[in-house]
């Protein structure tokens, strides 16, 4: 029970990577903070977990109502505090440059980055004068290999949310707060499953090393580690979860 007593908010909660994060965290002894835009699927996470977690519908591209829901969710926490954060809201777009709008960058970036930075401006103050607090940013491969098979909003939009970690890792890093990402590639969610065609599917598993795809709960169990004490000599770091595709 290593989370025993803290409280975690999680994006994208009712997604397949968000939902291995509540079930590892709440089996770890942690209150969660469920966030997503889908009500009806944070309404089965709630049947599941019952009292271990606190439901917040909102919409990550309204930054407003996201600052709203983050003083609503801190006056229902237990403690009134967040202690860990986990930036895993996303959305995909697989265009190229010449086909990508601006229209469509600037959505994707209010999702995947604005939102991570709305958040995380709100709640590292708080963790610092605590003198404890994880932040976890989910990145991808893509921001690594420069889209091999996503589009350049949203390697772009992940590429910028690495900057923000670093960024966040060296204000903080002297006051117990650690602000590390990961970096998945090609988990076993509806971004690989409906997303992408048979034939891609195929192809990437030739080319994976490992020749599977990411499993939510190997993510889930990346982020509670590196939410918890044992990760405290950690910070500003990417890790990689790519199956062997690329090494650094």
């Amino acid at each position: 029970m290593e989370h025993q007593g803290r409280t975690a908010l999680v994006t994208g909660a009712a997604g397949a990577i968000g939902s291995a994060a509540v079930d590892v965290l709440v089996s770890a002894g942690a209150h969660v903070i469920i966030l997503d835009v889908d009500g009806p699927a944070l309404e089965t996470l709630c049947g599941a977990h019952g009292d271990a977690v606190t439901r917040c519908v909102v919409d990550l591209s309204d930054h407003p109502a996201t600052r709203d829901a983050v003083q609503a969710a801190l006056a229902a926490a237990p403690g009134n505090a967040i202690d860990i954060l986990v930036n895993n809201a996303g959305i995909l777009s697989n265009r190229k440059l010449a086909a990508t709008t601006l229209e469509e960058w600037h959505k994707v970036h209010t999702i995947n980055l604005d939102a991570a930075f709305v958040l995380t401006q709100a709640l590292a103050p708080a963790m610092a004068q605590s003198g404890w607090g994880r932040i976890v940013n989910i990145v991808s491969y893509a921001a690594k290999c420069g889209g091999l098979t996503a589009g350049t909003a949203y390697s772009v939009s992940k590429s910028g949310l690495i900057g923000l970690t670093f960024s966040a890792a060296r204000e903080f890093a002297g006051q117990g707060v650690t602000v590390n990402a990961l970096a998945p590639a090609y988990v076993m969610s509806p971004m690989v499953s409906d997303q992408l065609t048979a034939e891609e599917r195929d192809a990437l598993l030739r080319d994976i090393p490992v020749h599977r795809f990411c499993e939510p709960d190997e993510v889930a169990n990346a982020i509670a580690f590196l939410a918890s004490a044992k990760s405290g000599f950690i910070t500003g770091e990417v890790l990689d979860m790519n199956g062997g595709l690329q090494f650094d």
